[in-house]
């Protein structure tokens, strides 16, 4: 029998294990640690502009809270059902955004990532795919790019088409010629829907939170649909008739006993494979705040535990590819779980 490809190893946001998210330096080092590919989230300035953030609500990742210039831009929005106060990317120009700088977003588990606030302004995707070009041709292997649509319906309710906007920055940067290497993915099936019927060269992904349902439902008159609707077998069946693959939680891949400690993967990636669908799960993270109660050694959040049996666990699941926030120990679990399985590439 033929070997099963590894799965990919996806730096989520770059390295932010170790960088703030986002960063260029998290992006490049996400690369230099093995990363098959990075995930830079993608939502728009006033101007029409595709930045990478990963809310549209900036003051937990940008300086924007200190610049005496921007205090009248603080306002209170509702994005997709929600409530949320402080500064948001649709009310700034792109050059006005460029003169912000990244800080670390989980300062209270990662206080180490404080030491690189302030020192690297944000990023546009074109930024982020220009990395993985030059990364790409520094280490002689062809990096991929994992590129979420965020809040497609809330900037769409403010006039800005995200799809349209992304497929000509891909145009623009070369990279609408690179499906195999491509990736897009969001949380709302009718953003992917309309990228699709587009003709966007890339393979699409549809998010499944674990609870809830999805910002756009209900989508073209069918009855509104929750996640967990969409993880059944008919809501599989349903997604395999319109994308590539769907991305989980990482608790939708594991079994849990009556105490919630993990005991084994679940069948859910089985399910999905039979009806032609690749899977991928996020976010896989080692310190103890993060991991399922059967791996944490310790009370201390921000400490790590038993990450290797967490990850190794995932991985038995059969998943296509892992979300990390630190792609070296992403690397190393897949290397010790499938030592000669071939590597792939993005598409399915």
């Amino acid at each position: 029998m033929p070997e099963q490809p590894a799965p990919l190893v996806i730096g989520h946001r770059g390295a932010p294990g170790y960088r703030p998210e986002h960063s260029a330096s998290s992006y490049r080092l996400a690369c230099e640690l093995g990363a098959d590919a990075v995930e830079p989230d993608v939502v728009a300035t006033r101007d029409g502009v595709l930045v990478v953030r990963h809310e549209n609500e900036i003051s937990g990742t940008t300086d924007v809270a200190t610049r005496p210039e921007f205090a009248s831009r603080r306002t209170t929005k509702v994005v997709d059902g929600k409530r949320h106060a402080g500064w948001f990317t649709e009310d700034f120009t792109w050059a006005e955004l460029s003169t912000l700088c990244c800080r670390e977003r989980l300062a209270r588990v990662r206080p180490d990532n404080r030491d690189y606030d302030d020192r690297e302004p944000i990023l546009r995707l074109r930024d982020v795919l220009a990395i993985v070009d030059e990364q790409s041709a520094r280490l002689g292997r062809q990096l991929g790019a994992v590129v979420e649509v965020k809040h497609a319906a809330y900037f769409a309710s403010l006039g800005y088409d995200l799809g349209t906007l992304l497929l000509e920055e891909l145009a623009a940067t070369g990279w609408d010629a690179r499906p195999e290497r491509l990736v897009i993915e969001s949380f709302e099936l009718g953003a992917l829907d309309r990228l699709r019927e587009s003709g966007a060269r890339a393979s699409l992904v549809f998010l499944a939170e674990r609870f809830g349902s999805p910002a756009d439902e209900p989508v073209a008159g069918a009855p509104a649909r929750s996640y967990a609707w969409y993880r059944s077998d008919a809501g599989l069946d349903l997604l395999a008739s319109r994308v590539d693959g769907v991305s989980v939680a990482k608790g939708n891949l594991l079994r849990v006993n009556a105490l919630g400690r993990a005991i084994g993967p679940t069948g859910l990636v089985q399910r999905a494979h039979a009806r032609g669908l690749r899977v991928f799960t996020w976010t896989l993270r080692p310190e103890n705040r993060y991991l399922n109660l059967r791996f944490q050694t310790s009370l201390r959040g921000g400490e790590w535990g038993d990450w290797r049996g967490e990850f190794g666990m995932v991985l038995s699941s059969g998943v296509d590819g892992i979300f990390v926030d630190h792609p070296d120990l992403g690397v190393a679990i897949r290397d010790a779980v499938n030592p000669r399985a071939r590597r792939r590439g993005c598409a399915p």
